[in-house]
């Protein structure tokens, strides 16, 4: 017994780490250090940009700024009228999210429950959607927006959106539901007399909380920073999105980039915001969806 108890401490114990490998986890901490430094740089150099004004930006383009210039900011408030292409942005972006999480949703479940060659097909049918690039087929694109008078209107972004974004999140919530979601939660349900939709909107869709998470952020991400779609279909400056704003003040021959700085920064300051909220719950949507896959 005595033996047993020993080989249960020596088992228990935690393993002392050898100096040879203490040393390749200081070099590895040591790289990556310097590699988040070399990342850093070009942030480092769009913060500071934004309070020179063009004479020291041009001089010291790295260093800090003698006199702090807070102006920009106003200026670049006004030219790019931030409020209204802030909910511009703001409704495509939620207006797609929504769509895509409940179409999304309904038809990562039904593939992952039909266990058919049509069920094998339909499902490579929305993967081809990953593989397939939009832009090859962006004139046919424009022609259908065009034929069905959904041109210069948000209603055609959110579309072309939700139709490009959908196939990357039905393959998240199929491959999440068919490896974290038991089919006896469903059975059971259908004993207590469930229909198809109760057991999907009551069982199945409280528990898809770490995959929607997921989900909302990678297409907020994606949507949020799509510029062709809005360039396409939105021909007003009315219903222009923050992006277009930002490439109005991109010159042929020169720009001044102490004014394009600080819309960038307005531009992805609701992103970083949301994202930092947000960021908790993507490993665990991934992990679980994934890694059990």
């Amino acid at each position: 017994m005595e033996k047993i108890k020993k080989m249960k401490k020596n088992m228990l114990a935690p393993r002392a780490v050898t100096v040879r490998e203490r040393r390749s986890l200081a070099a590895t901490e040591i790289i990556m250090i310097l590699l988040a430094m070399v990342w850093f740089i070009p942030i480092y150099y769009l913060i500071v940009t934004t309070f020179k004004n063009p004479q020291e930006a041009t001089l010291g383009p790295l260093s800090l700024p003698k006199v702090w210039v807070f102006q920009n900011y106003i200026e670049a408030w006004k030219n790019m009228q931030f409020p209204r292409a802030f909910g511009n942005t703001f409704l495509i972006t939620a207006c797609s999210v929504l769509l895509i999480i409940i179409f999304g949703s309904m038809a990562g479940y039904a593939l992952a429950r039909t266990k058919t060659k049509w069920g094998n097909r339909f499902f490579l049918f929305f993967l081809a959607g990953l593989v397939v690039p939009f832009q090859m087929n962006i004139v046919s694109l424009y022609k259908i927006v065009k034929s069905f008078h959904l041109m210069n209107t948000l209603l055609a972004v959110i579309l072309v959106d939700v139709a490009v974004n959908t196939p990357q999140a039905i393959f998240l919530f199929k491959e999440f539901i068919e490896s974290t979601i038991p089919r006896e939660l469903e059975e059971a349900a259908e004993i207590d007399g469930c229909t198809i939709f109760q057991k999907f909107f009551i069982i199945v869709q409280p528990l898809l909380k770490p995959v929607i998470s997921t989900v909302v952020i990678i297409v907020t991400l994606n949507v949020w920073n799509e510029f062709m779609t809005p360039l396409l279909f939105l021909q007003s400056r009315e219903r222009d999105v923050i992006l277009q704003e930002v490439s109005r003040n991109i010159g042929q021959f020169s720009t001044d980039w102490t004014a394009l700085f600080p819309m960038l920064m307005l531009g992805v300051a609701p992103l970083m915001i949301f994202y930092v909220f947000m960021q908790k719950y993507i490993i665990a949507g991934v992990a679980a969806g994934a890694v059990k896959g």
